[in-house]
């Protein structure tokens, strides 16, 4: 995943310090990993609640992305909302100046994130002179601050006038800071060049986030046995049945974070393809592509489908919209499932941010794809399950059984996924 920050800001020269920033040239951005750390740890996977693990499992689990990220020169660091041990991130210096800016040498500078100091305190904001000192003190260099940004520079200025807050904590802030901007070269060139404006969402962009979707697939079942695999499905099919609440909805596509915080629902919020719109590129011309939301039972069989293509997962969702104790894919999805792969060979597509309770519905299921947010191509999942390319991807995390397993990492003594972490079928592209 640490490559992103190549993406952003180039590739770092061989032979550069250990921990400084680096940012190629003016059409590369500043990256930023987060959220510092154990935030994917936390009790239930309840947004913004206490990471309950030792020292060794934090930083075994949970610090490996931040080693990567620092040696390829990330320029920032956000703080997580989440506690470690009952410890609020923001004001844990042990770890914010202990150990990434003194043992991992991390050279950029640590920012809040959104009202994050406001939340070291329960209820938030009841003690924003604390907060203030907590949050700076240990080690935090840029404060998000989207409201009451008078009351914190004058509550700020007024404990370091009183030296509650040293000067020297100050200095190392601003040293920080204005090294990032040294590197990205704000002092030469202030402002964007607003002629890049032009290539966003240029075809070219597009090709790169399809060719994306296509390598993020992955192939969780194909078939019943290796010698009759269901996938790739045949182009040229007398009538094939497409499925499913995600199959036609651009904003379930994208995610949460799109448009709008939590997301939309839709077609209309951007431009894009949707997996039906793509199937229908794909599939041959003679072959009837038939689409119905939910069917029923009776009308899948008595459709006489040569195959059916079944699209579900969950909504759009950001932070605490996502929070669930259940993971279960969202309704109608699992009686469409029933209705459709209990009547005809079937692949089930899952749209979705994370590993959802598939297992009940596995007897019945042919194929099985992880897609997870395919963004605005779903030309991209065409691509593979109809078989011009082939499925590469792995699983990047463990793909539990039931919920009652979690959580549960590679190296736990009773680990015993469903899909193990790192897991992927694969199939050759179809010659044509």
């Amino acid at each position: 995943m640490t490559e992103i920050v190549a993406g952003l800001q180039g590739d770092i020269p061989a032979g550069s310090p250990k921990g400084v920033p680096f940012v190629a040239e003016k059409t590369k951005v500043a990256a930023c990993a987060k959220h510092y750390v154990g935030d994917g740890g936390t009790t239930d996977g309840i947004n913004e609640n206490n990471t309950v693990i030792s020292r060794h499992g934090l930083l075994s689990i949970h610090m490996p992305g931040y080693y990567n990220s620092i040696i390829k020169g990330v320029s920032t660091v956000m703080v997580s909302y989440s506690s470690w041990n009952g410890v609020k991130m923001h004001a844990n210096r042990d770890l914010v100046t202990g150990f990434l800016k003194d043992t991992l040498r991390f050279r950029g500078f640590v920012i809040s994130d959104w009202e994050g100091i406001d939340r070291i305190t329960s209820p938030p904001h009841a003690n924003y002179s604390f907060s203030i000192q907590a949050g700076i003190t240990a080690g935090i260099d840029m404060i998000m601050v989207p409201f009451n940004y008078t009351e914190f520079i004058d509550g700020l200025t007024y404990q370091v006038k009183n030296n509650i807050i040293p000067m020297s904590r100050i200095d190392d802030a601003v040293k920080r800071i204005l090294r990032v901007k040294f590197v990205m070269g704000l002092f030469e060139n202030p402002y964007a060049d607003d002629s890049l404006v032009n290539q966003l969402g240029s075809q070219e962009h597009r090709e790169l986030a399809r060719e994306a979707v296509r390598k993020s697939l992955v192939l969780l079942k194909n078939g019943e046995s290796g010698d009759k695999p269901s996938l790739p499905l045949p182009k040229k099919a007398s009538k094939i049945l497409v499925a499913g609440s995600h199959a036609d909805n651009l904003g379930y596509q994208c995610g949460g974070w799109t448009i709008e915080w939590q997301g939309l629902s839709g077609n209309n919020l951007t431009s894009g393809t949707t997996i039906l719109t793509a199937i229908k590129n794909t599939v041959d011309p003679s072959t009837e592509v038939v689409y119905k939301e939910n069917p029923d039972s009776q009308f899948v069989k008595s459709g006489e489908f040569s195959y059916a293509v079944v699209v579900v997962g969950e909504p759009p969702y950001a932070e605490t919209n996502g929070d669930s104790m259940n993971l279960t894919i969202a309704e109608p999805g699992p009686s469409t499932i029933q209705n459709v792969c209990g009547a005809v060979k079937c692949v089930v597509i899952v749209v979705s941010g994370r590993p959802l309770v598939i297992q009940p519905y596995m007897p019945l299921i042919d194929a099985l794809v992880a897609a997870w947010l395919p963004g605005t191509e779903g030309q991209g999942v065409a691509d593979v399950v109809i078989g011009d390319y082939g499925f590469t991807g792995r699983l990047s995390r463990t793909w539990f059984k039931t919920v009652d397993q979690l959580p549960m990492n590679v190296g736990d003594r009773y680990y015993d996924p469903l899909f193990p972490f790192g897991f992927g079928l694969t199939t050759k592209p179809i010659k044509a």
